[in-house]
């Protein structure tokens, strides 16, 4: 396997970085491009930037703040939010985005993944997985970036990583929203099931707290780790997380 990936989280609102508990409760915690070019200079692997409100209120996503980053930063970047044509996904690409992440646009209409991927290539298209444990299995929540839009999509987590990979999507964020925000880990059985049941990369999402964590997230075959709190507030500092895993025996870019 490649060498695994650190990637901060930076969900964003009307142009600035917010972050919350387990999809509520948003607070601010600063620019979007203030962001961006710190995570650069402190080894980020990759970023994703997620529009949270675009899909549940309909719209597109402002590429505006797109350009804003990708003039300032030279890592790989994934954007995400209300992407629901090719129109939409070229505009952010043309903007400076590496990829694009979808996830209500494509439960929504999900020929919208084979369509992305003929046009721009698998290797562009994200399929970003808001799960929901309950009742001992796991489901697919919608429009999760606005609690009042906030709905089951009638999926089951591992029928759709499947169906979305075999229709193009080069790449999963699993995001599981019961660990989201409360740092006591990734769900690790959970996310071992979803590696298992795909072949193409799959992101670890929601539960970091500790350097042990990521260890466990790769321990189970993670592509990457993605986390938000733990690097906005400066729990966990990325250059001596890759050293600290590195030690683990994970291979790491320095």
């Amino acid at each position: 396997m490649p060498a695994r990936r650190i990637i901060p989280c930076l969900d964003v609102r009307d142009g600035r970085v917010v972050k919350g508990v387990r999809f509520r409760d948003h607070r601010d915690v600063g620019d979007v491009v203030e962001h961006a070019l710190r995570y650069r200079d402190e080894g980020a692997d990759e970023l994703v930037f997620y529009d949270i409100t675009a899909s549940a209120e309909g719209r597109a996503l402002d590429t505006a703040w797109i350009d804003r980053i990708a003039r300032v930063i030279d890592i790989p970047f994934a954007v995400a939010g209300g992407i629901r044509g090719l129109d939409q996904a070229a505009a952010c690409l043309d903007a400076g985005a590496d990829k694009v992440s979808i996830n209500s646009p494509a439960l929504e209409r999900p020929a919208l993944i084979a369509e992305i991927a003929r046009a721009f290539g698998s290797q562009c298209v994200v399929l970003g997985v808001d799960s929901l444990e309950a009742d001992g299995d796991y489901r697919v929540k919608q429009y999760t970036g606005s609690v009042a839009a906030t709905r089951d999509s009638g999926r089951r987590t591992l029928d759709w990583v499947r169906e979305a990979t075999d229709r193009g999507a080069g790449e999963i964020v699993l995001n599981c929203m019961n660990r989201d925000g409360v740092r006591g880990g990734y769900d690790i059985a959970h996310l071992g099931a979803v590696i298992d049941a795909v072949t193409v990369p799959v992101i670890a999402s929601g539960g970091a707290g500790a350097r042990d964590h990521f260890r466990d997230a790769f321990a189970a075959g993670a592509s990457g780790a993605l986390a938000a709190t733990v690097f906005h507030d400066r729990i966990i500092a990325i250059p001596d997380l890759k050293e600290y895993l590195a030690t683990c025996g994970i291979e790491m870019r320095r």
